[in-house]
């Protein structure tokens, strides 16, 4: 598997709250054996006017983006629950329907202001992490990008460990919403995308991970502010030419947030910095220049017209490495629209364009193994799902 530095870079820190449809109830709700049951569905059209993105000849359109659900969760008091979910998708070249825990947990809420959650459980990161491989719970088909990679439900979508929370209310002045987390993070290298570059990777481990998330719910309606942060380390081990590098890689990423959803309007906007340090002695991730720096940023709106109709629209830019601005591998500026038809309570379907500026964020392998610098500049993205869930 190959990938170039500034991939290294994006992939390292790529790394996500159930339906709200109602439950499936097996068994009497009274009884120790019952269990609330959700789960969906999707089905995706990929359409590119140049570059292949997601999956592989998007060019010509790939029906590639496929992604399956069920999860099980249960009460067992007023303040014990358990829960767990399983997966499986077909997004391009890295699933074919494999079943996997997506996250599980037990979860012990012992005042609003603190509970315990261990397991794997979903990181708190940004807005919307904890929503990105749940298709019926945001308006876009692909949240931005910049901040939101897809192949997060890979990698950061959750981390085994434990998780403290609270809801922690200041009266007039509002309520915090935090979370602090610890664990690790295991990663299946045959989901990582490959890239051109002179290394292989020969393995590639998470020894720890800890962050949080501290949102202000403001006096006013609808409004909240707040940041997340987090810091893991990577092991890694590069192969080139039969000689193996094992390398010490500390990533740190934090992300500024701000939402207001009230009266049918969502805005929201969020802007974050990612930093990806190599402390190998020959600098493996970069010769010249240990660290890289990406900036992430979007601004999005939305309206609710009625009960079956969303409309909304995001700009998103991504530089994967901010001293490298210039050229067509040096950014990703994402224009998207999307229209949300939600058929009924159980079926939606959605219809999203992308007008994409710059190549960031597409890889070399899909792309008959060409460099990103070039690839088309400037190219639009077609994108059709539906869901059923329930």
């Amino acid at each position: 598997m190959r990938f170039a530095r500034w991939q290294m870079a994006t992939l390292v820190v790529a790394m996500l709250a159930p339906s709200s449809a109602l439950a499936l109830q097996l068994g009497d709700p009274d009884s120790l054996l019952s269990i609330d049951v959700h789960a969906f569905a999707s089905q995706g059209f990929i359409l590119t006017t140049s570059n292949n993105y997601l999956a592989n000849d998007t060019t010509h359109g790939s029906f590639q983006f496929s992604e399956l659900g069920l999860n099980f969760t249960k009460d067992l008091t007023d303040r014990l629950r358990l829960g767990l979910q399983l997966f499986a998708e077909d997004i391009g070249p890295t699933g074919s329907y494999n079943a996997t825990l997506d996250w599980f947990y037990v979860d012990y809420r012992w005042k609003d202001w603190l509970g315990l959650r261990v397991g794997r459980v979903k990181i708190p990161f940004g807005l919307y992490n904890e929503v990105n491989d749940i298709d019926s719970a945001r308006l876009p088909v692909l949240l931005p990008q910049s901040i939101y990679p897809l192949e997060n439900t890979h990698y950061l979508l959750a981390q085994t460990g434990g998780e403290l929370y609270g809801y922690l209310r200041l009266g007039a002045a509002g309520a915090l919403d935090y979370h602090a987390y610890a664990g690790t993070i295991f990663i299946d290298t045959s989901t990582l995308l490959s890239s051109t570059s002179a290394f292989d990777l020969g393995s590639f481990n998470v020894p720890y991970l800890a962050g949080g998330r501290l949102m202000w719910e403001t006096p006013v309606e609808g409004l909240r502010v707040g940041g997340s942060g987090q810091a893991l380390r990577l092991d890694v081990t590069l192969v080139e030419g039969g000689t193996s590098t094992a390398i010490q890689v500390p990533v740190v990423l934090w992300v500024a947030s701000a939402e207001y959803s009230a009266h049918d309007v969502l805005l929201a906007a969020e802007y974050s910095r990612w930093y990806v340090t190599d402390n190998s002695s020959n600098q493996a991730l970069s010769p010249d220049r240990p660290q890289v720096t990406s900036e992430r940023a979007y601004g999005m709106a939305a309206y609710r017209e009625n009960k079956w109709l969303q409309t909304g629209a995001y700009f998103s830019m991504l530089f994967p490495d901010v001293t490298e601005r210039a050229g067509p591998a040096g950014r990703q500026n994402d224009l998207a629209a999307t229209v949300r038809f939600d058929i009924n309570p159980f079926w939606l379907v959605k219809v999203e364009g992308h007008y994409m500026f710059g190549t960031a964020g597409l890889v070399s392998s899909l792309n008959d193994n060409l460099p990103l610098s070039s690839l088309q500049e400037r190219w639009g993205v077609l994108l059709l799902k539906t869901t059923a869930y329930f």
